[in-house]
């Protein structure tokens, strides 16, 4: 299910509110968490305001294996890879694990390139296509499940 090495790997601060009552993550918290480590790897890209040119990135499809509870953690390090990359779309795989490397959950996101204008499905950008299949190495930064850098 996965690339061998990760794209991308992100620490994000837990949150006593993000336990619920059982005392373990909420299954809907995971999707946040997921969505944190997808905006940091692809940020710098992304504005408030999207440019005429610039097509949206929308998600199609997210699904999520939970392979056991989710304590309250310091952090929950989320690990990307890319599954697949078509001419529109592309997805992503997730692993959740602790700083050990024991795995909580694998998750999946199928992406999709929309033509801001139009709405339909447009080619998935040459800067992404790079990105999507070179590894960041420098990538265990800290965030809170906000998206707020730790430093």
């Amino acid at each position: 299910m996965e690339t061998a090495e990760p794209l991308y790997r992100v620490g994000i601060e837990m949150r006593f509110r993000d336990l619920d009552a059982y005392g373990h993550v909420n299954n809907a918290v995971v999707f946040n968490y997921l969505e944190v480590a997808r905006v940091r790897f692809l940020g710098e890209h992304f504005t408030v305001e999207p440019q005429d040119d610039e097509p949206l990135y929308l998600v199609k499809r997210a699904e999520c294996e939970y392979k056991r509870p989710i304590p309250l953690l310091d952090r929950i390090y989320i690990e990307l890879h890319l599954e697949e990359l078509r001419s529109s779309s592309f997805r992503l795989g997730y692993r959740l694990c602790d700083r050990d490397g024991t795995e909580y959950a694998r998750a999946e996101t199928v992406m999709v390139t929309v033509d801001s204008r139009s709405g339909r499905p447009t080619r998935v950008p040459d800067w992404l296509r790079s990105r999507l299949t070179t590894a960041d190495h420098n990538s265990e930064l800290g965030y809170t499940a906000d998206g707020s850098s730790l430093g």
